[in-house]
């Protein structure tokens, strides 16, 4: 992620730390599932938890990797360090994609629901905007020449019609990537019982892939990178809309200029759309 421009609570869920601890969750609902059905010993889970929780050093989980050359062997590597024998019944019957691709579906889950509620912000945000100025008056364009008279309202109903579409499309892909996978090596279950798959993706609030090979199924991911696009698509036609009007010749609104602010080192009369431009910038990244 582009530091500069990540929002903290996105960026802490993509975080070193952070996604160690959801390989841990993962293997500890496994763990959990396995207890009940009499696999591993009782209490094993618990056990690691209070030990491990919180304790990971992704610092020490890269120096076991740059020896393993193995993420997920390094970091059950140090789970044992700080477990001691209890560890050694995780990962039981899992293969390492199980972990990685259960882990990526909760990052993803989790971002999704915070950009919703971000969208929801600025679809609120619209829709203010196009009752306030439902009669302000504005000429309508068309390749870029004046047409006919407009208001700025529909303008903002335009825009919130799009991101409302955009709103719907990260939904449904929330929901078509939360999905994880604990069926073992390409799939097949050949270690383990598929109530346990379920009973371990359940606790963490996902569902088992429909037919899982080695991983889980790559379309599901890239109808979230769909769903981001056309919602980076949406936005970046409202960034245009306020870079047009903002131009000198136009003159029709401009983005708020805070205190101090400054537009430029050199000519002190600047007002530029800065925050426009970073998005349109941004969403041509998509």
């Amino acid at each position: 992620m582009i530091t500069r421009y990540s929002r903290p609570e996105l960026a802490a869920l993509w975080d070193d730390k952070y996604r160690f601890e959801l390989w841990l969750a993962i293997e500890l609902a496994a763990c959990r599932a396995m207890e009940r059905r009499g696999t591993v010993p009782a209490g094993t889970a618990d056990a690691i938890e209070a030990t491990a929780k919180g304790k990971l050093d992704p610092a020490r989980i890269l120096e076991h990797e740059a020896v393993t050359r193995h993420d997920v062997i390094a970091f059950l590597t140090h789970v044992e360090e700080l477990a001691g024998e209890p560890a050694r019944w995780l990962h039981l019957g899992m293969t390492s994609s199980d972990v990685l691709d259960t882990a990526l579906a909760l990052q993803t889950v989790s971002a999704l629901g915070r950009i919703e509620t971000a969208v929801d912000g600025l679809l609120a945000a619209l829709a203010h905007r196009a009752r306030e100025h439902a009669t302000t008056p504005m000429i309508g364009r068309s390749h870029g020449i004046h047409a006919e008279p407009v208001t700025a309202g529909l303008t903002f109903a335009r825009w919130h019609a799009e991101v409302a579409r955009a709103r719907t499309r990260i939904v449904t892909a929330r929901e078509t990537i939360a999905v994880g996978k604990i069926a073992g090596a390409v799939g097949v279950y050949g270690n383990l019982d598929p109530a346990i798959e379920a009973e371990a993706l359940a606790a963490l609030g996902l569902r088992p892939e429909t037919v899982a090979t080695q991983i889980v199924s790559r379309d599901r991911h890239a109808e979230v990178l769909c769903a981001l696009a056309l919602l980076g698509t949406a936005i970046e036609q409202i960034a245009l809309g306020v870079r047009h009007w903002q131009r000198t010749e136009v003159g029709e609104a401009e983005e708020g200029f805070g205190k101090g602010q400054k537009g430029s080192s050199a000519m002190p009369h600047k007002k530029n759309p800065i925050l426009s431009e970073n998005l349109t910038g941004l969403a041509r990244l998509l």
